[in-house]
């Protein structure tokens, strides 16, 4: 049974489809093309996604077994900071609140029960994470469309590649949760994390991960996490060695409020930064220093064993380009001797000539490549086979040929081929009782 064919390509694909190739430098179209459809043609997360796979991290379409999210939240020497939501002010905003409180409580109450009662009746889907990637370029798409372009610069991969980069690099990792059905989630995201301040400071003094916790790569780490309300933001770095929540923001935050948390938190975290630095520069000058001394004890021994080296391949190169010699003129003779041999064959198995007045007969002339003619005279019965033995019996033929008619030009078929086994007579290939016929040298082709 046929494989379906794989529809065709828009335009826009295709041109993405020779984008994503020059950027990445592979060479199969196909694990091109395979790659930005996991990535739903998203170009940008296609290509992070390809270089966080040659730097060593895991592409997420082929992810080790699943494992905890290995960051420490247990640390009781976390900052945590929690902005309550303001109290009513005055009669009116007393009395507002006392008649919605009914109408709020009976909503949530109601809310939870509908998804507590879902829950019995088929799992959650966020909890079967298969597409992390698409899931935080899926959010982005949303949060520009909701609040615009202007914003800070989110990290277009997954949550474990972010602590994988931030590690790597010994940055601050900031991620925000993003809870859709929250009443303090619009008004964050428009006040706080999209003014200019707080873009300008996230973009400059740390990375920058986020994602609905309705999608299940959001969903996966709000369970790491273990957020008390939104909007939720923690601030992740690596301490005593492993990948740590060092700080925890939770509610409606200010922009001049969340700068001075953030910089609070990273001021008291700065010592273990520097600490893990001074480690990593110690650790590699220390690899280093082993490595030029071995490699000066490697140049050593390199110089003397290249000297011998060269001793004994100059004697094998001796005596390689003598025993070549000597084989080739070997090889040489035993070709000539069997083309010799197989010319003296052809010449006695060829039919005799026939006469001059038999009309049957042809009379041709060969012009050979040296400038030398040679006359024959040939049936119109006989295979064109009969002419290249004929031609290929002479001293002056060359090892290789083909017989080229003059006007209209076409090679004459004389040899079989898988397509026709039988060669064609003089008669069926159309030749008259006298022909001009070109030997061409084919021996250097």
């Amino acid at each position: 049974m046929a494989a379906p064919e794989e529809p065709e390509l828009s335009q826009a694909q295709t041109e993405k489809l020779l984008q994503f190739q020059d950027l990445t430098g592979l060479e199969s179209m196909d694990q091109c093309r395979r790659t930005l459809e996991q990535h739903n043609w998203n170009i940008e997360a296609a290509v992070q996604d390809r270089l966080n796979e040659q730097e060593g991290v895991p592409s997420v379409f082929n992810p080790p077994p699943s494992r905890p999210l290995q960051v420490n939240t247990a640390d009781h020497r976390v900052y945590s900071y929690i902005v309550s939501r303001p109290q009513p002010r005055g009669l009116l905003g007393w009395g507002y609140y006392l008649i919605m409180l009914p109408f709020r409580v009976t909503y949530y109450t109601l809310l939870d029960i509908f998804r507590l009662a879902l829950r019995f009746i088929r799992p959650d889907p966020r909890a079967r994470v298969t597409d992390p990637v698409g899931d935080v370029v899926s959010f982005i798409h949303s949060f520009e469309e909701k609040y615009g372009q202007s914003h800070p610069v989110f990290y277009q991969g997954t949550y474990s590649q972010a602590l994988n980069d931030a590690k790597r690099e010994l940055r601050y990792l900031l991620v925000y949760l993003h809870g859709n059905d929250h009443q303090d989630t619009d008004e964050f995201c428009r006040s706080t994390l999209c003014t200019e301040e707080v873009i300008t400071f996230l973009n400059t003094r740390m990375l920058f991960w986020a994602c609905s916790t309705s999608k299940p790569e959001g969903y996966r780490v709000s369970q790491a996490l273990r957020e008390n309300t939104y909007p939720f933001l923690a601030m992740i770095m690596l301490k005593d060695r492993k990948m740590t929540v060092v700080g925890r923001l939770e509610g409606v935050i200010q922009p001049e409020d969340l700068i001075n948390q953030l910089t609070y938190i990273m001021d008291a975290n700065q010592t273990y930064l520097m600490s893990e630095r001074l480690e990593r520069e110690e650790r590699n000058q220390t690899q280093v220093l082993r490595q030029q001394q071995d490699e000066a004890y490697l140049a050593s021994l390199r110089a003397d064993q290249e000297k011998e080296r060269k001793k004994r391949a100059e004697m094998e190169q001796r005596k390689q380009e003598e025993e070549m010699v000597r084989q080739s003129a070997l090889a040489e003779e035993i070709r000539r001797r069997t083309l010799e041999e197989e010319k003296e064959r052809k010449s006695e198995c060829l039919p005799p000539e026939p006469r001059a007045d038999d009309p049957e007969s042809v009379k041709i002339v060969f012009k050979l490549p040296n400038d030398t003619r040679v006359e024959r005279r040939f049936l119109f019965g006989q295979s064109l086979t009969v002419i290249h033995d004929f031609l290929f019996s002479l001293k002056e033929t060359p090892e290789k040929f083909q017989i080229v008619t003059n006007f209209p030009r076409r090679v004459l078929p004389c040899l079989p081929t898988e397509e026709q086994s039988n060669p064609p007579t003089l008669k069926e290939a159309g030749l008259s009782r006298s022909e001009v016929l070109f030997v061409q040298d084919l021996t250097d082709d």
